[in-house]
């Protein structure tokens, strides 16, 4: 009988998010050093989830394992937005995570928009949002001594494929996703939209994919254009587009959901950023490489944005004054 000629599927490598972290805290504590003493983080919860009051133990738990101070403030829903304002101006605070959903409606947009730019450590005020689907990347773009916030679980996914090598480091800073194809199964305001965008941004066609349909992020044919553009793929489904992709990435957060793994490509990269499992256990015979969680790479996101935060207003700080008007001139008008 002759032998088979098919060749065996590749052995699945899964990564655990821990792994990814130590690399990141290694980071972090560098950046430390060249500080006083440890950012102070305040935490606000004002609502019964459970997975939110995992989420600030487990924040502080990692801030105090890593030389960060942290408080968690616990208030009423009526009292909360007084809170944030306090905080904006307490000089003891550097920066500031609100635990959502509280009115789980467009209020808590409202208190997004509230705090304070200089310490929003999840990048969701308006200021870092449109800096991020512009693809603007830093606060000051002439000096560049201040980098935008992005928020916190995207950006944790982009560190997770840079560890990855997804990200080709040949290619110039922001191109480096080029000939990459990637599917996102979530598209909510939080984290899958943001998520298609810096991975357009960063040369990748993205599909990103909802219950109500699938769109493509691209930069157009060869990353001409600055930022992404989006078109919707009319009568597309995840049928249509992840077998055309190099990397899957899910966040649906319902435990019925499970992601048909023979649609991968057969190598294809997995991460799943869901609460739930996305992925069965029969994701290791398609996928090269699996990644089951990113819970730990989100909390070292989280107090590297911190980090920035006290650098940004270091260097804002550093900025030389302006030349004072001598007497007798008239001012130029701008």
């Amino acid at each position: 009988m002759a032998a088979s000629t098919e060749a065996a599927p590749a052995a699945c490598k899964v990564v655990l998010a821990k792994n990814v972290a130590n690399g990141l805290l290694q980071e972090v504590h560098e950046g430390l050093k060249a500080l006083e003493k440890g950012p102070h983080l305040v935490g606000f919860l004002a609502n019964n989830d459970p997975a939110a009051r995992m989420y600030a133990d487990w924040t502080a738990k990692t801030c105090s394992e890593n030389g960060f101070r942290y408080t968690l403030r616990e208030v009423s829903k009526e009292t909360i937005e007084e809170a944030i304002l306090a905080a904006n101006t307490d000089n003891e605070v550097d920066g500031i995570i609100v635990y959502y959903p509280i009115f789980n409606n467009r209020q808590d947009q409202y208190l997004q928009q509230i705090v304070d730019v200089s310490k929003d450590v999840e990048g969701l005020s308006h200021r870092y949002i449109f800096n991020m689907y512009q693809n603007i990347r830093f606060l000051d773009p002439e000096t560049k001594r201040q980098k935008s916030i992005l928020p916190c679980t995207p950006l944790a996914v982009i560190k997770i494929l840079e560890y990855l090598h997804i990200y080709n480091t040949i290619l110039p800073y922001g191109n480096r996703l080029f000939g990459k194809t990637i599917c996102v199964v979530n598209r909510s305001e939080v984290v899958g939209r943001p998520l298609a965008a810096l991975l357009a941004n960063d040369g990748a066609r993205v599909y990103s994919v909802d219950i109500t349909g699938v769109q493509e992020f691209t930069r157009g044919e060869g990353i001409k254009k600055r930022r992404h553009e989006v078109v919707d793929k009319e009568g597309w489904t995840v049928a249509d587009c992840a077998p055309l992709c190099d990397v899957v990435i899910t966040g649906v957060p319902g435990d019925k959901f499970k992601f048909d793994t023979k649609l991968l490509k057969e190598g294809a990269v997995c991460v799943n950023f869901s609460s739930e499992k996305n992925f069965g256990p029969e994701v290791k015979e398609r996928a090269s490489i699996f990644v089951p969680s990113i819970g730990k790479v989100t909390i070292c996101v989280l107090m590297r944005n911190l980090l920035r935060l006290v650098q940004n207003r270091r260097a804002d700080d550093a900025k030389p004054a302006a030349p004072t008007e001598k007497p007798g001139t008239l001012e130029a008008s701008s």
